[in-house]
């Protein structure tokens, strides 16, 4: 049985696979083999039953379903896109044993609910998650997979008569910020280290997939403050291919500059379970959904490397 990993110890250099031929991607020591991987967004558990469109009691049910099902699959590894639980720090410790029963390599992305806790446990809460940093990555077969920290800057991640709380306050008045406030922003450290990785991945020829709980494009009500920012950069560098993001239960899809933003459903949402199987081989990434999520063939822009 393998726990929540660090991102350190799980890194696959691909040597010694078969070489793929691939549209998109100049094949170097036998990386960019075929991968798969599980991605959930917004199980969003607490004990209350829920009205409406959010069923807060089934995520946990839903939740190890997904994890019997994921652990049938060959599966690289598995990562959860935040709003792990609805609230309370206790609920982690529900949560966290079933999550804990996949038999691959897991990662979490942090969502703005996980952090909807008594405000001296926000600073444990990406421990208790097993994230040895709030925002990282990792590599697989070629591929190097972002996780960003849409909470940098944001009301929620703080308690209120923090420093960091204020500097949100700040940001938001400063930069006139119309997006709600229970969304977030990339800080300006962190997009400098994010620069530095998509650099790092030029370099290398690795492609790029990125993670956040907070879409960034199209435009609406639950991007990140700094969304447009965020999507330049991305657009700078060749070997971005792809935005994964939860957050907007409803979930969506578009493309811009031969990058795809993906938003999954959320999986707290209705009775029926949301989640999805990614598969990257050649010039595609496929992805298989579950229960209410999509199915989709998205084309890889080619990039040259």
């Amino acid at each position: 049985m393998i726990a929540r990993t660090s991102v350190i110890l799980f890194r696959i250099t691909g040597i010694g696979m078969m070489l793929i031929t691939s549209a998109c991607t100049h094949l170097k020591d036998g990386r960019h083999a075929p991968l798969r991987f599980g991605v959930i967004a917004d199980c969003q558990y607490c004990s209350a039953q829920g009205t409406e469109v959010r069923k807060y009691s089934l995520s946990k049910d839903k939740l190890s379903r997904c994890v019997e099902h994921f652990n049938t699959r060959e599966l690289d590894y598995v990562i959860h896109l935040g709003d792990f639980i609805e609230r309370d720090f206790k609920n982690f410790d529900v949560l966290n044993p079933i999550y804990d029963q996949l038999t691959m390599p897991n990662y979490h992305v942090l969502g703005n609910h996980d952090f909807s806790v008594d405000a001296a446990l926000k600073k444990d809460v990406p421990q208790k998650l097993g994230l040895p940093t709030r925002y990282y990555d990792f590599e697989v077969k070629g591929w190097r997979f972002v996780v960003l920290d849409g909470n940098d800057i944001s009301f929620h991640a703080y308690p209120k008569d923090s420093a960091a709380y204020a500097e949100a306050a700040e940001y938001y008045d400063r930069n006139k910020i119309k997006s709600a406030k229970w969304n977030g922003a990339v800080g300006a450290e962190q997009l400098s280290w994010l620069q530095q990785v998509l650099e790092a991945a030029s370099g290398n020829t690795e492609n790029v997939l990125l993670y956040c709980h907070f879409p960034v494009y199209p435009e609406n009500n639950h991007n990140l403050w700094n969304a447009e920012e965020v999507v330049e950069l991305l657009e700078s560098y060749p070997c971005v291919k792809a935005y994964i993001n939860g957050h907007n239960h409803k979930g969506g899809y578009a493309s811009k500059q031969g990058i795809h933003y993906l938003t999954l459903k959320g999986m707290v949402d209705t009775e029926q379970t949301s989640y999805a199987v990614i598969h990257v081989d050649g010039d595609h990434l496929t992805v298989t959904g579950y229960g209410r999520e999509e199915h989709r063939l998205l084309k890889l822009k080619k990039t040259g490397l």
